[in-house]
């Protein structure tokens, strides 16, 4: 049986007032106990009450200050979304009213291929065209390639 076990069962249930504020004492310093283990977790913990009540406000404070900055962060990250949104919706706008041509170089009718194993479509000015000439244009940067990779001999 622990020390303060024993100290309420002394009071035995009569209700008298040094019982019930020896109660109440008893209540305080348990949850004093909880603060201090709850601020310093692994340390031993503090009896003075009033050290443990400054390390609460301390904390409590920087909870306070931390909860505030992200809150600020937070805002900025939505209107960053904002303008992210606003971005997509215009850059989407300027896509549709230019005319991309189609990824695929293959002319659709097949009467254009020349007759035999020769894959290169031919259009009646243009004879033969190589069919790179009907990629799209390159996505990546290549006009540093030259001093990057020189040429192979």
């Amino acid at each position: 049986m622990s020390e303060k076990e024993g100290r309420s069962d002394q009071c035995g249930g009569t209700g008298t007032k040094a019982c019930r504020e020896r109660m109440r004492r008893e209540k305080l310093n348990d949850r004093f106990s909880e603060l201090s283990a709850i601020l310093e977790p692994g340390r031993p913990m503090k009896t003075d009450k009033s050290a443990i009540l400054g390390d609460a406000i301390r904390v409590l404070n920087q909870l306070k200050t931390e909860s505030q900055e992200y809150k600020e962060t937070n805002e900025k990250l939505l209107e960053e979304i904002k303008t992210l949104k606003a971005d997509k919706e215009r850059i989407e706008q300027q896509l549709k009213t230019i005319a991309i041509p189609p990824t695929g170089f293959m002319p659709a009718h097949p009467s254009i291929y020349p007759a035999g194993t020769n894959k290169m479509p031919m259009f009646p000015s243009y004879s033969y065209l190589p069919m790179w000439q009907y990629l799209p244009p390159s996505a990546r940067d290549t006009s540093q390639d030259h001093q990057l990779r020189p040429p192979a001999a």
